[in-house]
């Protein structure tokens, strides 16, 4: 792999990840645009004891835009975007329009492909192993940044997920706290041990699934996938290397190596599940990676969580009063069932 550092016209950060170390990437961003305003801060919110990202500079984020509009596509035909080459593998860049910025961590956009039409599910191996490399140095190089807690790589994918660019890409969060989801499973893998367990919580979880089997959907010799037992979704699944890894990090050249195949399986599996008349399905896919200084730190597992809110042909999961207003979730597909789907629609 090979990486190329270079600065928009703006001032901001933007990375080329290529295959081949012969690559030259010197294009020079022409548009003439003036060093972002923001004005994001993060509120305490003093009874649930969580944080918040105040950040209005967002409201005139780009949404939408018309066909050859897209500020992810390369610059070509005289069609300055956010990435000034004519041609990129992918690409890492400050988001122009940041949920977290300065003191309050920072944000970045990560595109998987210049080909606006495609998606992750339609990469080879190759090029998702340079993404995943790309996730990887991205995480190394926001962990050292002064006040960084926690790395935070994910795709969006859909309008009904609330992607504003159709092109595929993703984000990575550098967070200036230890998020609330992550404290709770840290939580959780700490009282896990002070009832007397001898194993990692997170290790018992996917030793129980593989022993069980029935929400088991691939398998590999490095990877394990499945539904978990109390899955929030309808259709939702966890991915775990075999050897528990704090984060990107920490993972092995067989971890690496097997990941993509793995992953591509398990992504177009997603997109098969409703049936090819639904069209591609919606998703977050989020990699679940451990704070960088918390004292438990050891005990987290490196995971990947993959969920739909689609729940059957035609129909949305929405976030109502019960899992909106008191955070209980109520899934209407067993997870038995929807591991059971998840397999019949492997590839041939």
């Amino acid at each position: 792999m090979k990486k190329t550092a270079t600065r928009l016209a703006d001032g901001r950060e933007l990375f080329y990840y290529d295959s081949r170390d012969d690559a030259v990437r010197d294009d020079v961003d022409q548009r003439p645009l003036e060093r972002p305003t923001t004005t994001g801060e993060i509120r305490h919110d003093r009874l649930l004891g969580d944080s918040v990202a105040i950040a209005s500079h967002r409201q005139s984020r780009t949404y939408h835009p018309p066909p050859g509009q897209c500020p992810l596509c390369p610059s070509r035909d005289g069609r300055h975007t956010e990435i000034p080459a004519a041609a990129y593998e992918v690409v890492v860049f400050e988001n122009r329009f940041p949920s977290l910025t300065g003191d309050h961590g920072r944000c970045e956009v990560v595109c998987f492909t210049d080909d606006h039409d495609a998606s992750f599910a339609a990469l080879d191996p190759d090029r998702a192993a340079l993404v995943l490399a790309a996730w990887t140095d991205r995480t190394a190089e926001l962990a050292a940044l002064p006040g960084v807690e926690q790395v935070f790589c994910f795709e969006n994918r859909g309008r009904e997920i609330g992607v504003t660019l159709g092109h595929p890409h993703g984000q990575i969060y550098a967070y200036p706290f230890v998020t609330p989801r992550t404290t709770r499973m840290l939580a959780s893998a700490a009282a896990h041990r002070q009832r007397g367990a001898t194993r990692n919580l997170f290790d018992d979880v996917v030793a129980d699934e593989r022993a069980d089997g029935r929400r088991i959907v691939l398998e590999s010799e490095h990877w394990t996938a499945f539904v978990p037992y109390a899955a929030h979704w309808p259709y939702e699944a966890h991915l775990y290397p075999r050897r528990r890894v704090p984060d990107l990090l920490a993972l092995d050249d067989a971890a690496r190596a097997d990941f993509p195949r793995l992953y591509l399986e398990l992504l177009r599996r997603f997109d098969r599940v409703f049936g090819a008349a639904e069209g591609p399905t919606p998703y977050i896919s989020a990699w679940h990676q451990a704070p960088f200084r918390h004292p438990h730190r050891s005990e987290f597992a490196l995971h990947l969580e993959l969920f739909t809110i689609r729940r059957t042909a035609g129909k949305l999961k929405f976030l109502a009063g019960s899992e909106s207003g008191m955070n209980v979730f109520i899934n209407d597909v067993p997870p038995e069932d929807a591991a059971k789907r998840l397999r019949e629609v492997a590839s041939e």
